[in-house]
């Protein structure tokens, strides 16, 4: 079965060339999401590592939503922050909300120089879609 390519009209407009999400035999990889408002793609970024954390996250769930996904599909999340050791503990405790304490996914976290758009966070995942017979 060859990869599915998706994009989808109310999903974050891209800041480079690619899909929202390619998906093949079950697994789904979500590109990397910025902290910019769906429907107001040019609107300045929402203020602070916890108010752009949010905003990643809820683009990507958004993405994860049209794919009939959600939260607790997600199996590994890379994460970037550009201010690493200022912004590391707060974006743990907003991360950490959008998942049940018991269903974590693996993740790495990386401190870098700089993201698109002048973002303070950048989050990519891999979800993965139940298998006839699980839940």
């Amino acid at each position: 079965m060859a990869p599915k390519f998706h994009m989808f009209s109310n999903g974050p407009r891209p800041v480079a060339p690619f899909s929202h999400a390619v998906e093949d035999d079950g697994w789904v990889i979500l590109t990397g999401q910025m902290p910019t408002e769906p429907t107001a793609p040019d609107a300045p970024l929402p203020e602070g590592i916890e108010a752009q954390t949010r905003r990643v996250m809820d683009n990507l769930l958004l993405i994860l939503g049209e794919l009939g996904l959600g939260a607790e599909h997600i199996v590994q999340c890379r994460c970037f922050l550009t201010e690493f050791e200022r912004d590391y503990a707060l974006f743990n405790e907003t991360y950490k909300s959008y998942f049940a304490s018991d269903r974590l996914p693996a993740r790495t976290t990386v401190g870098v120089t700089a993201l698109a758009v002048g973002a303070l966070v950048e989050i990519d995942l891999i979800a993965r879609r139940p298998q006839e017979g699980e839940s």
